[in-house]
């Protein structure tokens, strides 16, 4: 079981069965077979199973609440740690990208300024945090901007602005953006994220039908795939991929740019307002150095 609960806790970080995967080191179907077993022991379903990404489902995602704890718990076993005194517990939603960006400093420096307060981190993709954070269940989540208008209870605060760039393998000729596309093989942003809406939308306006062989969510694999000629891609040019690999070129879209918003949502009231505000700033500061 144990097992199973970290593969749940991957699946909700990365969004999508094949990432958990790859970040686990097991084969799709292996983390497939894992979270049918689990499913199975619990007696219920834990995600909506529509097209590529695993959208945890309520109960699922008070399983994933659960499991981090038993984690947390079976990672203290022959510790000799007691029960410590009640503190406010601070709940941050962030999907992978944060995670490994700005998340290690944020809640080291939060802690030293807070001791007081405990944090528990949600990972998920950026549609399932919203609606934690709109049910009272997350206090903030960094995430990518939504398509459509945040309800008038919820508030924005934008991190970072991320240019999409057309990424061509590096033995691939030209410089035209659009004729590439046309021309070589896409590699698509996975549809179901909201950055890959932004592209599906930005190809939609400019009447370009690429000729698609692949579609996924995690932008490592997709800088991966073209670094490895199998095809061009629109991606966003994030702070958590470092330097492009040398197998690739990127390529501006001039006035034709478009950027993927990273940002922070949380509702108009928190229910620990100055902590919840206080780690904000932090990740605000992280985020926009001087």
């Amino acid at each position: 079981m144990i097992r199973e609960l970290k593969t749940l806790v991957a699946v909700a970080r990365e969004g999508t069965f094949a990432a958990a995967g790859d970040r686990i080191g097991l084969t799709q179907a292996a983390v497939s077979a894992q979270m049918q077993r689990l499913e199975a022991e619990l007696g219920f379903a834990l995600f909506d199973r529509r097209g590529r990404a695993a959208h945890l489902n309520h109960k699922g995602r008070q399983v994933l609440r659960q499991a981090q704890d038993l984690l947390r718990l079976y990672g203290q076993l022959g510790s000799g740690q007691t029960d410590a005194p009640t503190a406010t517990l601070i709940t941050l939603g962030a999907i992978a990208s944060v995670h490994r960006l700005l998340l290690p400093d944020a809640l080291a420096r939060f802690h030293q300024q807070h001791p007081h307060c405990r944090s528990h981190v949600i990972p998920g993709i950026s549609l399932e945090l919203i609606n934690l954070v709109d049910a009272g269940d997350v206090d903030l989540a960094a995430i990518i901007r939504p398509p459509f208008t945040l309800h008038s209870d919820l508030r924005w605060t934008t991190l970072a602005q991320e240019p999409f760039k057309l990424l061509v393998p590096r033995a691939v000729k030209g410089r035209d953006w659009a004729e590439l596309l046309t021309r070589e093989p896409f590699i698509r942003y996975d549809r179901a994220s909201f950055g890959g809406r932004q592209v599906d939308r930005f190809l939609r306006d400019r009447h370009i039908a690429p000729h698609e062989v692949c579609e996924l969510d995690e932008l490592e694999t997709i800088v991966a795939l073209v670094a490895r000629g199998v095809g061009v891609a629109l991606v966003p040019q994030t702070a958590a991929l470092g330097r492009w690999p040398a197998g690739v070129r990127a390529l501006d879209l001039g006035k034709h740019v478009f950027h993927r918003d990273i940002g922070l949502v949380h509702r108009a009231a928190p229910v620990h307002h100055e902590e919840v505000r206080a780690l904000a700033h932090l990740l605000v500061a992280l985020a926009r150095p001087a």
